[in-house]
């Protein structure tokens, strides 16, 4: 089985694209996270996403959310002190797990986090793609004459 892919044919005509490679090949050997707790990733419009995760149990106390760099890290830590009553429960089946948990996700470039909010269960974080006007297209006017060679 193949565990490498040799990029090299696209850098002949993308250019400045090599660091995907490097994304990609993390991507590939990252540390394997669990499924828990599931979630979205939605599109919502041209520029702005929504992550919606299942965080049944869990209370906007027991959650943090951390956006440094290119990556963003939620962390649900369930404290089961707090509530002695919780701890003598003796369930017949218990479905809904409460363990704690942290899933990380590779923003892009300019991507920012702008919000997040709980809804029936559900952590929703708002994320929005601001691209720096340097970095918009622009116009370049043809001129007669060359502008560095002017004195």
């Amino acid at each position: 089985m193949r565990t490498s892919t040799d990029f090299s044919p696209l850098y002949r005509s993308f250019i400045g694209f090599d660091h995907l490679a490097g994304l990609i090949d993390k991507a590939s050997r990252a540390d394997k996270q669990s499924s828990y707790p599931p979630y979205n990733v939605e599109l919502l419009a041209e520029d702005q996403y929504r992550i919606t995760m299942a965080v049944a149990g869990f209370s906007q106390e027991d959650i943090d959310i951390e956006s440094k760099e290119n990556s963003l890290i939620i962390i649900g830590t369930k404290n089961t002190n707090n509530n002695s009553q919780e701890n003598t429960r003796k369930f017949l089946h218990q479905g809904i797990a409460e363990r704690n948990f942290e899933r990380k996700f590779q923003l892009g470039d300019h991507v920012k986090v702008i919000g997040a909010f709980m809804e029936n269960g559900l952590l929703h974080v708002d994320l929005q793609r601001e691209i720096p006007e340097a970095l918009k297209p622009r116009k370049i006017a043809i001129n007669g004459k060359s502008l560095l060679n002017q004195s």
